[in-house]
């Protein structure tokens, strides 16, 4: 019966993470054209707000809060020709806006001072 029951719960958890990832934001664009994405920093990772499948070209605001308990940053290049559209260091609990316009490849972006990976957003065709 234990195990049933233990069974039941792994199922009944796994079922409730697929459902809330299911309702992950969809992003605002404001009136004035810019779509807003919210990004926490991590120790290694970053977690967003809302969803980024579906980018598309246009104007974009990355709004980046370190939830580190140390000095982060935030770097963010054209994913086409890698320039960097806009990098800076965050201080912990330190929130910046990077506004950047996506272009017909997509844009990365990763952590210049905390190793982490890119993280590729690439555009909808």
């Amino acid at each position: 019966m234990k195990a049933l029951i233990l069974k039941l719960t792994a199922v009944f958890v796994l079922a409730s993470s697929v459902v809330l990832s299911a309702f992950a934001g969809t992003p605002h664009t404001r009136d004035d054209g810019v779509t807003v994405i919210n990004l926490d920093e991590f120790n290694g990772y970053f977690e967003a707000k809302e969803t980024v499948a579906g980018l598309k070209e246009g104007k974009y605001e990355f709004v980046v809060t370190n939830k580190a308990d140390k000095l982060v940053g935030f770097q963010i290049q054209s994913i086409d020709d890698k320039k960097t559209l806009d990098m800076f260091p965050l201080e912990p609990g330190e929130t910046k806006i990077a506004k950047v316009t996506v272009g017909k490849d997509g844009v990365r972006f990763r952590c210049p001072i905390n190793p982490t990976p890119w993280y590729d957003l690439d555009v909808i065709k």
